[in-house]
């Protein structure tokens, strides 16, 4: 009996010790956005509009995008993170044009899909983008707008993201 209490006991701090190893981040979910990770070229009708850095920031806990149109000043920066209690992903998007978004969502057949609402001008606008890594490495960056409600969807970007030199 004393041998099957210490082997319990032993069993217990083994897995405490494991937990306790654990960083806060070190979940499976939270690699689900990895294949975005890299410098990139992002086209769309096959011109270069474009340049993206996605980095893993604080410890792996979130991902970061840096992006920077190929002409002009317009630049924004995106934080997406996996929320472990709600068990999907959030995103926060900021752009020097004035465009705010703040979305949720998850994997979905292989692709990253966010939804999210904001009011432009007045009026409610529905947010989906979908990332889909392709087999050759680049990646379909799809965002789609409603103005309905989500009924209807419209295209407002439609780009691939190729890898570049950092």
């Amino acid at each position: 009996m004393t041998r099957v209490v210490t082997m319990l006991l032993l069993l217990a701090s083994l897995g405490a010790a494991d937990q306790a190893s654990a960083g806060p981040c070190d979940a499976p979910e939270n690699d689900q956005f990895d294949f975005w990770l890299g410098s990139w070229d992002v086209t769309a009708g096959g011109k270069v509009v474009g340049h993206n850095t996605i980095a893993k920031i604080q410890g792996g806990c979130t991902v970061a995008e840096d992006y920077r149109a190929a002409t002009g000043p317009y630049v924004g920066r995106s934080f997406n993170w996996w929320d472990p209690v709600a068990s999907r992903w959030h995103q926060v998007w900021v752009d020097s044009g004035g465009t705010r978004l703040q979305m949720t969502g998850g994997l979905q057949e292989g692709s990253m899909v966010m939804t999210g609402d904001r009011t432009r001008q007045g009026q409610l606008i529905s947010d989906r983008i979908t990332w889909t890594p392709k087999p050759d490495g680049t990646v379909r960056q799809h965002w789609e707008v409603s103005e309905d409600g989500g009924l209807t969807w419209g295209t407002l970007f439609d780009g691939v993201y190729t890898r570049s030199e950092p």
